[in-house]
């Protein structure tokens, strides 16, 4: 096609279209011809632009160049950004090492090694014809996201409880890496006021009045499209002092038996657990059990007192200390007697009854003075100064089954009671009676009104059971 346009215009140049042919034009129209194809098919020329290449840093890198009837000319390659020669024909014009040149099939290929982040640019082939052709491409070196310590927060940072906190992620590569935040544990992050994010975009991670559940392990991940993304593991340790719940802090239970009581401790750093009872602290022997369960900052303390007797009854403290303060935690284990059975006796008197056609006793009379009994007994036990020295014959027997009665510290500063069955030393069958304080010693007497009725609920009860039997 572009013989053909150089024909017409040389046809155009000499006059000869549209005017009249004649020999002599004709033969110089045919020597032009040949002239002119004779020169176009021996000047070199390129067969196909030069690709653009991305490579990762470090890897290889071909950039090729096709050049057709190059005949006498030579071919070299020119880094533009550098100013650079790099090869004339098979030689190798520059220094650097990694730059090579192979031919094959009319294609100059120029290899680059291992290549670094400096040979990124334009790269230019050229022929020393005249005037000089020349082709451009352009290779990509593309670098893999790495995180840059020293501009970055450390693997492990702390920060007071209700202070606030920047963590800092910094990284490099090209192009330039992209910062997300996520929570190893996967739980939501708290940001800009409290605002709850799974993931959070920036270089920089706010935490504001930093609470002990943001406690954990964050990681800062940098990626750019570019195998492989890195990551960065950032501990954050809440600092705070020792804080200490009880659950129950009366636990009454009677001599000969077992009871356990705990505490629940939540500190950071790490705190110093132990009991102490009268002002000794309390290690494990054969009295005494402990157990210590961890997880996190919280621990869950356990003591376990064995074989109950006059010298255990009292004031037991659990203590936890850290560098921050220390606190510490009371419960109150008071005795209480073993229960009474007076079912036979008042069996016995409904059994006879009937046989006897006598109508028995109403429920409130049984109830009555199965109330009376109890009343009796606890005050003879618990309160000796107001109790006459007998009781009645249907309470005096004592039965080898034993109870225990925990009182927890309810919201609000109210006094609830719960009760709780014994282990293995005189386990209590549901529906028999036994005996319970009305109210705890006189150092804990504001017992609240629920407890009384639930105590009384539980008497009745067990009278009506045994006044059917």
């Amino acid at each position: 096609m572009f013989i053909l346009t150089v024909v017409k215009l040389l046809l155009i140049a000499l006059n000869i279209f549209p005017s009249r042919f004649t020999n002599r034009r004709i033969m110089l129209l045919i020597y032009m011809t040949n002239l002119v194809t004779h020169v176009m098919m021996d000047e070199p020329r390129f067969a196909q632009p030069i690709p653009n290449v991305t490579v990762a840093v470090g890897r290889d890198a071909n950039l090729p160049c096709v050049v057709e009837h190059l005949g006498g000319y030579k071919v070299a390659w020119i880094h533009i950004d550098r100013q650079m020669i790099l090869t004339i024909h098979r030689h190798v014009i520059s220094r650097i090492p990694r730059y090579s040149i192979t031919y094959t099939d009319n294609t100059w290929l120029l290899h680059v090694n291992q290549a670094h982040q400096d040979d990124r640019g334009y790269y230019m082939c050229q022929v020393n014809t005249n005037p000089m052709i020349s082709q451009v491409g352009y290779l990509q070196v593309v670098v893999p996201p790495n995180i840059l310590d020293i501009e970055s927060t450390p693997s492990s940072v702390a920060v007071r409880e209700n202070q606030n906190i920047n963590m800092t992620c910094r990284a490099d590569g090209f192009p330039a890496p992209k910062i997300i935040w996520r929570r190893e544990d996967g739980e939501e992050i708290a940001v800009e006021k409290k605002k709850k994010v799974l993931v959070y975009d920036a270089d920089v991670l706010p935490l504001t009045k930093v609470s002990r559940n943001e406690m954990g392990a964050y990681l800062c991940i940098a990626t750019n499209g570019v195998p492989p993304s890195v990551s960065k593991r950032i501990i954050l340790d809440v600092e705070f002092s020792p804080m200490i719940w009880v659950p129950n802090q009366l636990v009454g239970a009677p001599s000969g038996t077992d009871v356990t009581i705990d505490c629940h401790t939540e500190a950071h750093p790490k705190a110093i657990i132990y009991w102490v009872y009268n002002s000794v602290m309390v290690l494990p022997s054969k009295k005494y059990k402990t157990d210590y369960t961890e997880n996190s900052y919280r621990a869950h303390m356990k003591l376990t007192i064995r074989n109950l007797q006059y010298g255990d009854f009292g004031n037991y403290r659990c203590i936890s200390k850290n560098s921050l303060g220390e606190t510490e935690g009371s419960i109150r284990v008071y005795e209480i007697p073993l229960p009474s059975t007076p079912s036979k006796q008042v069996t016995h008197t409904t059994v006879e009854s009937r046989e006897n056609n006598i109508i028995p006793s109403s429920r409130n009379d049984t109830t009555k003075s199965l109330q009376t009994d109890v009343g009796y007994a606890m005050k003879n036990d618990l309160y000796p100064g107001s109790a006459s020295s007998s009781s009645s014959g249907g309470s005096s027997s004592a039965a080898s089954s034993s109870s225990s009665m925990q009182t927890s510290a309810l919201p609000g500063g109210v006094a609830g009671n719960s009760l709780s069955s014994m282990g293995s030393k005189g386990s209590l069958a549901i529906g028999k009676s036994t005996f319970y304080t009305e109210r705890p010693p006189n150092e804990y007497a504001a017992s609240s009104v629920a407890g009384l009725l639930l105590h009384r609920a539980l008497l009745f009860g067990s009278g009506i059971y045994l006044t059917l039997l």
